[in-house]
């Protein structure tokens, strides 16, 4: 995919997760995220917060978990918040999107929450699907686009998170704007999430006491 409109910018892989984990802990409510319906309304109206510390976060790689890195943002005098970050990359070995997984607490139906970042030629109405080994997939919508990307939220239940545990891999799948006719499909590895996830729990707990 070497050229195509797909593949990420050099160099903001690392941006991007930044962005990701400042966009995770916003005193904004995954709830009220996932409750907006169209990419335009859901930038004004969520009313985001993408603001970084004085200095710039210092994010941190504090563990790795087969394909998944535990990724933290320092903080003082109590537990850093952290989220599980994979590159996730297409069949020719390119750099296209990331996601970051978080902890959703309190709440009766999502466990998790994910952030998807995909290219700014990314086609949005053409939504985003994610499968798990070869499984039916899921659906979508893109949230809004920011300098850096485009971004998903997805709301994952125990049932989904128990599948992510079990499987061997998921497939993302987006559409180039350029390409309208092409879906362009990229791996995410599901090695090493069971550990990953537990991990991820573990810290959420011990950053709530």
């Amino acid at each position: 995919m070497h050229g195509n409109p797909v593949v990420c910018e050099r160099g903001m892989n690392l941006m991007i997760r930044k962005l990701a984990l400042a966009l995770a802990f916003t005193v904004l409510s995954f709830e009220a995220v996932a409750q907006s319906s169209t990419a335009g309304e859901d930038a004004a109206n969520a009313e985001l917060s993408l603001g970084m510390p004085k200095g710039e976060a210092d994010v941190y790689v504090k563990d790795r978990f087969g394909d998944w890195q535990l990724i933290c943002i320092r903080v003082a005098d109590r537990q850093d918040p952290c989220e599980l970050y994979q590159l996730l990359r297409d069949q020719d070995g390119n750099s296209v999107a990331e996601i970051t997984l978080f902890v959703v607490p309190d709440d009766p139906q999502v466990v998790a929450g994910a952030t998807i970042v995909t290219p700014l030629e990314t086609l949005l109405t053409a939504n985003l699907r994610l499968a798990v080994d070869g499984g039916e997939a899921r659906i979508y919508r893109f949230l809004f686009c920011r300098s850096i990307g485009c971004f998903v939220q997805l709301g994952l239940t125990d049932d989904e998170i128990d599948g992510f545990r079990r499987g061997a891999a998921a497939t993302v799948t987006i559409v180039p704007a350029a390409v309208p006719d092409r879906m362009v499909d990229l791996e995410m590895s599901l090695s090493g999430f069971t550990a990953g996830w537990n991990a991820l729990v573990e810290n959420d707990k011990a950053a709530a006491e």
